[in-house]
């Protein structure tokens, strides 16, 4: 028997505890004067109620209400609550400490035992007094009232323990008289003390005297008529009684200091007492012998609780409590099948899924009277042979083989046909063996089916338990990971790093297994192969794969799901834990506690939506959209965060959220729908804002219309030469008798006579004046001066400089209503218009949203790629496969091979067969006149370089001169120095010397590529020098300098790979993508180590503002170059630190919060968020440095500064570094061969393309 600890505190000491009935919370009443309330499940402290003065002894729960009652030495009785944190009332009577206090389960009572000698009763709805029950001489330790009669049993340091019958007061209280009140003290005075106590209501029903010192606990079993008693003279005594008398039955004996408590099991025949020896003993209570004993080194015990539902215990100490079971309550079960195995009341059961039938197999060995024995822990099924392993930890760890009937006919075997042995762990591993793991002497032993030892197995790791695995392999737990272990060949095939592993879960197919741990699973392919890993803070029980490859789960209190790719939720919420057998659609067979099979019905919509998502089955998305009732913030947020606004807008009816999305999306039709819905000044400026950028001039005009943003709309209208449009804002503008806005739209219009008037009504009149000389008013000006008094000698004329223009606008060179950029029209996607949601309006249209194509957004999820430059090359192949509308990669190389094939003959270029037939006939003509030298064969070089129009096989062959030319055309290469050494190592060595006699030349051989394949000349290529496999060596090499900080050796590894992929040739389109994520990688790590080298550079001058400003300035550059995640971690702690260094606090929060969605180390996010925390509070950037993270930018190799969008540049036709035009003609710095700005055709290196 072992003690489970579930939950556990330290406090002060504990003196009550108190279970809730239906949630997982735990009351604990301190010494100190404290009560805590505590989930045991998640661990966590809810609340803490203070309001009595000195210790509180007794703590209770209401059954059903939520209240709860306590009480103290401050003499009170304070009924609280829970719900809303307070103290509701305070009962007042006792005269000494309160002890114990309990409600009654079916009547508004609670029940109180004092060291005043007496127990009261009291109505918690009225708040008095409704009895006093006194008989006992000294302090009154405990009052419980019965289960189900009406009756108390109280305990009292006189040695009795006292069963009182309250059967009157509860016909007292159910004809409705009224409580009695009054003051004890003076009702003693005028003799009134039976009236008073209600002794006609209460009687004493037993005395029970048997212990020899105080008692301190009683109480009665839940469902027989025992009460348990216990006292300072270390026993625990049980009695029996029934309608005319009690007697002692028997006493355990064994504890050797004060008991405190005792109570029933509620579930089974054992009795628990807990004692200030520090021990905890469990009884037998038919044979009141021991079973076991509990100690702890440190802690006397107080108080013990049950849990009136669950297999729980919760034990008060010195140092706090303590929350336990004695044995675990995992059914063992195995499924096959349509068939679970499970072992419920010592049998083997037999569940048949299909048609619900249950019958028992096999009984199993059960424990020998007065002792005890666990139940089997695990089961393992052989199918073959009908034989089930059962292991448990009885007797340190055993195992056993039961044979069950060939037929399920309700007869039930014996278990004396039962196989046994030692072992911690027991699994089948083939037909006719399986394995047992010997854990002490850490070896593994294969036994048959006689239970003999055939092999035995030393495994190479520490192992803590074996699980099963496809084949004739096994599955090894150690403390730290998880190893893959063929018993046959004794090798270790994989292993994975995992927390220590409860239990395993294959999948149907045995292709996916889940590890579960006691707070995580890691999921993985049959090779180990992580593929996610999800973590939980409360305990995981059981998991089971769906059929689609879905793994469901359980918690304490959840059924969740985990998805392959790492999504996880929700399915539903449970009361009580159970262990899942079988998940078919929406029915979830599961075991519970007890041993039953249940089948819980629950909704999988959730998870087959966000599986076909993953899988891009995009038809499956559209069935269930419209299927289902597929709604929650969760979805949506799951939607928008994944790169589907387009589908998240069809689940949201909140206006607010369908705008956001709208906007995200590019929908301004739903856009403008909602936002006219809204009709707020806020969300129409952020719609114009939007549809300004995107070029809606019609929605922009409506949304300044609508928050009458006058000025705006003029200077729109003038921009768009709608010169009609302006002179209604002109009109307008009198009309609202704004002169700024009419001198605003006369400058827009042209109309020099208004502005004139607008100058003269402001009382500009030398404005006036001068505008309307200036524009031949002459008539105009002579008023104005006239009517200002001034003669024309006072004026004085500027001089007007030669060549001025008067200001006028200038004539729209379109006039038309339409001035909508134009829209790119793309193909009609599987979401639209395949909906129809009311009001709301339906889906997107064609040519207004734009949409983007859905698989293209899941693979390049964030919008600002194409903004900052990054070249998506790495996706394309993905892209193009499995887009929408568009052939696949693979189908255009093929077409374009017809093509090529196909146009030889419209060009008249024939088989080669003809000519050479003719040059045979010639030569055969020349023979037969007189001799002729034969004509010397076609070098194997030659045909190299006539096979190929890759460089590399051109410098194989020996034609330096082609294979310049083509790298001048395809990558713009204008230096070879570089190059000159990667030239002679491919050309030496692609042939082979042979060495024959001394005075003989060498044969040099070459060196095919394919010597087994190539039966004809066309198929003749020389070997491969460079390959992938050592480009990506050498990317190793690099990323471990990178890693270690050695930046100058990692810029020579970088630039040496880079230079290498010139001549990497490949036979596939994945391989030559791979190349050219390879050259990409090269370019991101040489630009961002030659940023860093410069800083370091910077950071040893003098330290000038100009050098700080740089320094901050190189170190965000570096934050932009593409880098591995790690090394994006490290580059941003440095240039958070360098920015806080010299006082740029917005740019430091800025790369915290790009950190942290890096989900670095506990310890790094630490420092992140307190870095954030310290910058938000300053917000601002002592120096001026020329970097926005807002505004996309490319870094330029030479300058190393930013380059922003709109920004001319130019580009390396090789690595496609970016410069600054005034670099255009240099030789690239991230390659140092090509010309930066040259035209040129595109590297190849994919030999089958030839």
């Amino acid at each position: 028997m072992q003690m489970l600890t579930k939950f556990e505190t330290k406090s002060s000491r504990v003196k009550g505890t108190a279970f809730h009935p239906k949630r997982p919370w735990i009351l604990a009443s301190l010494h100190n004067g404290s009560i805590q309330l505590w989930d045991y499940r998640m661990g966590t402290l809810l609340d803490r109620f203070e309001e009595h003065e000195g210790p509180v002894r007794g703590i209770s729960f209401h059954p059903t209400q939520e209240l709860f009652v306590s009480g103290g030495d401050d003499y009170k009785v304070k009924v609280w609550n829970y719900r809303t944190r307070r103290c509701i009332f305070t009962l007042q009577g006792h005269l000494d400490y309160v002890r114990t206090v309990y409600f009654h389960p079916e009547q508004p009572w609670i029940i109180s035992a004092s060291d005043d000698q007496t127990i009261r009763i009291w109505n918690w709805q009225s708040r008095q007094c409704i009895a006093v029950l006194t008989g006992h001489n000294h302090y009154v330790m405990c009052a419980q009232f019965h289960p189900t009669d009406d009756l108390v049993v109280s305990a009292c340091l006189d040695q009795t323990v006292r069963v009182w019958d309250i059967s009157g007061l509860r016909r007292k209280s159910a004809a409705g008289a009224q409580p009695m009140m009054g003051d004890p003290l003076s009702s003693q005075r005028l003799n009134t003390q039976g009236d008073f106590f209600n002794v006609t209501d209460v009687v004493v029903k037993f005395v029970l005297e048997g212990h020899t010192r105080g008692v301190n606990w009683a109480t009665f079993h839940p469902t027989m008529p025992l009460i348990l008693s216990c006292g300072d003279d270390r026993q625990v005594k049980i009695w029996r009684m029934n309608e005319s008398r009690a007697w002692e039955v028997d006493t355990c004996r064994g504890h050797y200091n004060n008991v405190n408590s005792a109570l029933f099991h509620p579930k089974r025949e054992l009795i628990l007492s807990d004692s200030e020896d520090k021990t905890i003993r469990v009884w037998d209570t038919t044979r009141r012998t021991l079973l076991q004993t509990f100690r702890r080194d440190q802690d006397r015990f107080w108080c013990m609780n049950a849990h009136p539902e669950l297999n729980l215990f919760a034990a008060g100490h010195d140092n706090g409590l303590i929350v336990f079971k004695l044995e675990r309550e995992r059914p063992a079960s195995a499924i096959h099948q349509n068939s679970l195995l499970y072992v419920k009341d010592s049998q083997v059961r037999l569940h048949d899924f299909t048609s619900a039938n249950d019958a028992p197999m096999v009984s199993i060995r059960t424990a020998p009277a007065g002792q005890y024995l666990p139940p089997p822990r695990t089961m393992s099924f052989n199918p073959a042979e009908k034989a089930v392993l059962l292991t448990s930890d009885a007797e340190g760890g055993s195992y056993e083989l039961y044979n069950l009937p060939r037929q399920v006919n309700g007869q039930v075997s014996d278990s004396a046909q039962a196989r046994r042995g030692a072992g911690s762990c027991a699994i089948w591993t083939g037909r006719n063996r399986f394995a047992v793991l010997d854990k002490a002497a850490q070896q593994i032993l294969i036994k048959d089916l006689t239970n003999q030892t055939t092999k035995t197995i030393k495994p190479p790791v520490t192992v803590e338990a074996i699980f099963n695995a496809p084949g004739s392999q096994i599955l090894l737990s150690t403390a730290t990971s998880v190893v893959l272990f063929d018993v046959q060949t004794r090798q270790v095939v994989s292993e994975i790093n995992a927390a220590p592993v409860k239990y395993v879960v294959w999948s149907s197919d045995m292709s996916t297994v889940a590890l579960l741990c006691k707070h995580t699973i890691t999921l993985a392919n049959k090779q180990l192969d992580q593929l996610c890993q999800v973590h939980e803070t409360i305990r995981i029980k059981s998991a089971m794969w769906d059929a689609s490859g879905v793994l469901l789960y359980t918690t304490l209190n959840h059924i969740k799901f985990a998805l392959p790719r790492g999504d996880s939720g929700i399915v539903r919420t449970i009361d009580n834990p159970i262990y899942l057998a079988r998940v078919q659609g929406g029915d979830l067979h599961c075991l519970d506690r007890e041993g039953s099979v249940n089948v819980i019905k629950i909704d999988p919509t959730e998870y087959r939506f966000k599986l076909a998502l993953q899988h891009r089955n995009y038809e499956e998305v559209v069935s269930i959209i419209r299927n289902s009732n597929l709604v929650g913030q969760s979805i949506i947020a799951y939607l928008q965060k994944n790169g589907y606004p387009e589908i998240a807008l069809h689940f949201v009816r909140d206006d607010t959220a369908r705008f956001e999305l709208a906007l995200e999306c590019g929908n301004m039709d739903i856009a403008l729908e909602t936002a006219k819905a809204i009709d707020t000044p806020a969300y129409w400026n952020k719609f114009s804002q939007e549809a300004l950028r995107r070029g809606h001039i019609q929605m922009v005009e409506l949304a300044y219309q609508r928050t009458k943003a006058y000025d705006k709309l003029s200077f729109l209208y003038s921009i768009t030469g709608n010169t009609e449009k302006l002179v209604k804002m002109q009109k307008i503008a009198i009309m609202r008798n704004d002169l700024q806005s009419r001198l605003q739209n006369s400058l827009f219009i042209g109309d020099v006579e208004d502005r004139v008037r607008v100058l003269q009504e402001s009382g500009q009149h030398a404005l006036a004046y001068l505008t309307a000389k200036s524009h031949g008013l002459v008539e105009e000006a002579e008023s104005i001066r006239a009517g200002a008094g001034v003669e024309e000698a006072d004026i004085t004329s500027a001089d007007v400089a030669g060549g001025s223009k008067l200001l006028l606008p200038t004539t729209p060179v379109i006039s038309s209503t339409e001035l909508d950029w134009p829209q790119l029209h793309v193909s009609k996607g599987i979401f639209d218009g395949k909906f129809n949601f009311g009001d709301k309006g339906a889906g997107p249209h064609p040519g207004k949203s734009r949409v983007a194509d859905l698989a293209t957004a899941a693979v390049d999820g964030d919008d600002a790629a194409g903004a900052w430059d990054i070249d998506e090359g790495e996706n394309m192949g993905v892209d193009d496969e499995e887009g929408f509308g568009g052939a696949g990669a693979d189908e255009v190389d093929l077409l374009g091979d017809e093509v090529e094939a196909g146009a030889e003959g419209g060009w008249g270029i024939d088989d080669d067969g003809e000519l050479d037939a003719e040059i045979a006939a010639e030569a055969t003509a020349a023979a037969a006149a007189g001799f002729v030298a034969p004509q010397p064969g076609i070098s194997e070089l030659e045909v190299w370089s006539r096979n190929s129009t890759l460089a590399v096989d051109q410098i194989a062959a020996g034609n330096f001169e082609q294979a310049m030319r083509l790298l001048r055309d395809q990558v713009g290469i204008a230096s070879f120095d570089a190059l000159k050494p990667a030239f002679m190592e491919i050309y030496t060595s692609s042939r082979s010397v042979l060495t024959t006699a001394p005075f003989a030349t060498p044969s040099r051989i070459p060196l095919r590529r394919n010597p087994a394949e190539s039966t004809e000349a066309s198929q003749y290529f020389p070997a491969k020098i460079y390959s992938l496999s050592s480009s990506l060596e050498q990317l190793q090499q690099g990323y471990r300098a990178t890693t270690a900080a050695k930046f100058e050796d990692g810029l020579v590894l970088f630039k040496r790979l880079l230079l290498s992929l010139i001549f990497v040739s490949v036979d596939t389109a994945e391989d030559a993508n791979e190349i050219k994520q390879l050259l990409q990688i090269c370019r991101e790590y040489i630009l961002g180590i030659t940023i860093e080298l410069e800083r370091a550079s910077v950071a040893k001058e003098e330290a000038t503002e100009e050098n700080s400003v740089r320094l901050v300035e190189l170190a965000a550059f570096f934050t932009h170059c593409q880098l591995r995640a790690d090394h994006e971690k490290l580059s941003l702690r440095a240039a958070m630190n360098t920015a806080y260094k010299h006082k740029c606090f917005k740019a430091a929060g800025e790369f915290a919060q790009r950190l942290l969605d890096l989900v670095p180390t506990p310890q790094i996010a630490d420092k992140a968020r307190k870095m954030i925390t310290i910058c938000d509070r300053q917000s601002r950037d002592n120096l001026a440095i020329n970097y926005d993270a807002r505004n996309p930018f490319v870094i330029c190799a030479a300058s190393h500064t930013p380059i922003h969008r709109g920004e001319p540049a130019v580009n390396c036709p090789y690595c496609q570094a970016a410069y600054k035009p005034k670099h255009n003609g240099e030789l690239c710095r991230v390659c140092t061969v090509a010309k930066i700005g040259a035209k040129a055709t595109g590297l190849r290196s994919l030999a089958s393309a030839n």
